[in-house]
């Protein structure tokens, strides 16, 4: 008997244990749950922490609530130049309302990766096609990001209950046969930008050249015209010295320019002069105080 009872007692223990485990469950922090009774919602977005339900009539589902990542499969977009582009873009989200999330997806996160991935390219397309290479490339990629992501939350928040937090291209190249072409006209564009800096800058040196030559020109017109003032009023002021020593010894100073003269003159071995025997050139030679008869 006492065996029995330790047995029943054993099997009411797992019974209630048993019981136990089927009426609690825990919804942690990183997740959003909601409750079913047959296949209906009965209870959405419950609280993180231990909670109650019912066996076999209450079902509780969980999803992840953190912020999750879609990766899309590289994508050819066309620009409004109908250049080609393959684009590899991925997104962030998370679940906004779980019963919207549920009712479209049944909860399943490939389900949403899938919609979300097809919605991304969608809006890609969208926006590539009414830019340039140059903007979605680099002018306007900023924007055209958070332009997108603002169309396409907005969307998705209606008919799938999750948020996109944001939308990123991680990578843009261009087809074999468009890459060349783009180097190419890169390539004349920079030769073409260079030639004119080229320009620019022998049109700038000739300037300077110019203008260095003209300020030459200045400065050599103006240290002539200093120089011949200088020696204007050198020789002036020598005529004036000249004059006045005259007039003290007209003697004497027609004797020293003799003299000059008779250097100059006979200064080489093959000067010729023919004179007349009783010209004014020798009086010095002849009479040292030369008195004319």
């Amino acid at each position: 008997m006492a065996a029995d009872r330790k047995t029943l007692a054993l099997i009411g223990l797992a019974l209630i244990l048993l019981v136990l485990n089927g009426a609690l469950f825990v919804v942690k922090e990183t997740e959003r749950a909601i409750m079913l009774q047959f296949g209906r919602i009965i209870e959405t977005d419950i609280a993180p922490g231990l909670h109650i339900k019912l066996p076999v009539i209450h079902q509780v589902k969980k999803f992840d609530a953190r912020v999750l990542t879609v990766d899309g499969e590289p994508e050819s977009f066309f620009t409004i130049e109908r250049k080609r582009l393959i684009v590899d873009s991925f997104a962030k989200w998370r679940i906004a309302d779980v019963q919207t999330y549920y009712k479209a997806t049944g909860g399943v996160e490939n389900i949403t990766r899938s919609r979300l991935a097809d919605r991304i390219n969608d809006g890609l397309r969208n926006e590539f096609g009414t830019r340039t290479l140059y903007e979605v490339v680099s002018g306007e990629r900023d924007r055209l990001m958070h332009e997108m992501t603002a169309t396409l939350n907005t969307a998705v928040l209606k008919s799938l209950g999750v948020e996109v937090l944001d939308v990123r291209v991680r990578r843009i190249d261009l087809p074999q046969e468009v890459s060349e072409q783009v180097f190419q006209r890169m390539t004349a564009e920079r030769e073409k930008e260079a030639r004119e800096l080229r320009a620019l800058g022998l049109e700038t040196a000739e300037k300077l050249r110019a203008e260095a030559d003209r300020q030459v020109t200045v400065i050599r017109a103006n240290a002539y015209r200093d120089a011949q003032l200088v020696r204007g009023d050198g020789d002036a002021e020598a005529a004036g010295i000249y004059a006045q020593a005259f007039q003290q010894d007209p003697e004497f100073y027609a004797f020293t320019r003799s003299l000059q003269a008779y250097r100059d003159s006979f200064a080489s071995r093959d000067d010729l002069l023919v004179l007349e025997p009783d010209s004014d050139f020798f009086r010095y030679l002849k009479d040292s105080k030369a008195e004319k008869n």
